[in-house]
């Protein structure tokens, strides 16, 4: 078992909440207002986002969100994919890492005005907080997870 935590803010009330990484499974609830947060999942690998799923799988995540904006044509992307691989499985229960093809799914890929290949986009308490384009190495993507982790 591990002693990590995450902080997760309550929707409802604002409250800053930490929650063992152990734990969140259970169906936590705010400690201040007794909401109960949405279903957190666990992975340890990039979620597939889609138009459709968006909303449910970013905005309204309870934990960070790490998009990656990708293509099958784009070998950027590709080089990008095991890096974002390692992210995933390093910050399970912190973060998510999710990954949007903008071929098949370009509304989303519109709102955020994604004009290169890749482009990562974060996100905290349903907001986009930082953009960033290109291929980068992992040191570079933590160097923005690390304000979007500790906030």
């Amino acid at each position: 078992m591990t002693d990590e935590t995450v902080l997760i803010r309550c929707r409802n009330c604002g409250a800053r909440n930490r929650i063992p990484v152990a734990r969140l499974q259970e169906n936590p609830r705010c400690g201040r207002c007794k909401t109960p947060f949405p279903a957190i999942s666990v992975t340890s690998r990039p979620v597939m986002v889609t138009d459709a799923t968006f909303a449910r799988d970013v905005l309204e995540s309870p934990l960070p969100v790490l998009m990656d904006c990708w293509a099958t044509w784009c070998s950027y992307c590709g080089a990008l994919s095991p890096i974002l691989d390692d992210l995933a499985r390093t910050y399970a229960g912190r973060l998510k890492v999710a990954k949007l093809n903008v071929d098949q799914n370009p509304a989303t890929a519109n709102r955020y005005s994604v004009m290169s290949l890749p482009t990562l986009l974060f996100f905290r308490d349903g907001k986009l907080v930082e953009t960033a384009a290109g291929a980068l190495p992992k040191a570079e993507i933590e160097r923005y997870l690390y304000p979007l982790l500790n906030h």
